[in-house]
């Protein structure tokens, strides 16, 4: 198994900086794929067990200026790592203004994903800071639970509203109760609820669309106005918009009825599925 990747343009590296911070913020820990062409971020905390799971996808040439792969084999050419995702956030935050970024696998008494950052100094010599971040590999008999997740027809699709303007409700909303209700129709109207003993607190989003696909095929039939909901726990909804720290290029939120919700995101380039259970 080798892998080492080299980034030296700057916005490259700010971006690929950002992704870090963002899946740092979105899973403690999480597994990296390696892959020819891709980079993937993965967390899977069975859905069985009200776990979210995250499926974050980039190409490699949208980012790295050299690229060099080998996986486990020839059939298998793919690596997984799990790392904790706080360690690469904190050895790219280094990165900024760099000249270059060099990433690669190492054996350092134990296995290490190494991050080598070339600053530039005020004399021509340059500074290189390197950081170990522990990895383990993870065993080919391991992989078949860490692909892309399946996710099922939705009963709603619809575009997102300002994703800062959506945290701030549900913050709000977090000291009332502990968990929310996500409800949407084919009208474009999208509204967070919660409803305790004592009281009912809903906000309404009008007017966001809904992608062309789903209201043509599946729902010819269905009253537009008809709302799908799921039972969410606020905290994992709340970690999934802390997590965005930049508007997306596109943003959809997919709801099976009282089943998941599933967020669809694209930055520029990199896209971010990430899917929510409901509570039972």
């Amino acid at each position: 198994m080798k892998f080492r990747a080299k980034i030296v343009d700057g916005a490259c590296l700010n971006h690929f900086t950002r992704i870090s911070n963002m899946i740092a913020k979105l899973a403690k820990t999480c597994t990296l794929r390696i892959s020819p062409d891709k980079l993937n971020f993965i967390l899977c905390d069975k859905l069985a067990n009200g776990g979210v799971s995250m499926w974050c996808e980039l190409e490699q040439e949208n980012f790295f200026n050299e690229f060099q792969m080998e996986g486990v084999s020839a059939e298998n050419n793919e690596i997984y790592l799990e790392l904790t995702s706080e360690n690469l956030s904190r050895a790219l935050k280094t990165a900024q203004n760099a000249r270059a970024l060099k990433i690669k696998l190492t054996n350092k008494h134990f296995p290490c994903l190494t991050v080598s950052v070339e600053l530039l100094s005020m004399s021509s010599s340059s500074r290189i800071v390197t950081h170990d971040i522990p990895i383990k590999v993870i065993p080919r008999k391991l992989w078949k639970d860490l692909q892309e997740p399946v996710v099922p027809d939705p009963d709603v699709s619809i575009y997102l509203p300002v994703l800062k303007t959506m945290k701030s409700v549900v913050e709000k909303m977090k000291n009332i109760s502990n968990h929310l209700v996500i409800e949407a129709n084919l009208d474009g109207e999208l509204n967070l609820k919660i409803e305790t003993e004592l009281v009912c607190v809903t906000t309404h989003f009008k007017d966001l669309g809904n992608p062309p696909l789903a209201s043509e095929s599946t729902h010819q039939d269905r009253n537009v106005e008809h709302m799908a909901e799921v039972h969410v726990d606020i905290r994992k909804l709340l970690q999934f918009l802390a997590g965005q720290q930049v508007n997306p290029t596109k943003a959809l939120c997919n709801i099976v009825n009282n089943k998941m919700v599933h967020f669809d995101l694209l930055h520029e380039d990199v896209s971010l599925q990430y899917f929510i259970p409901a509570l039972s």
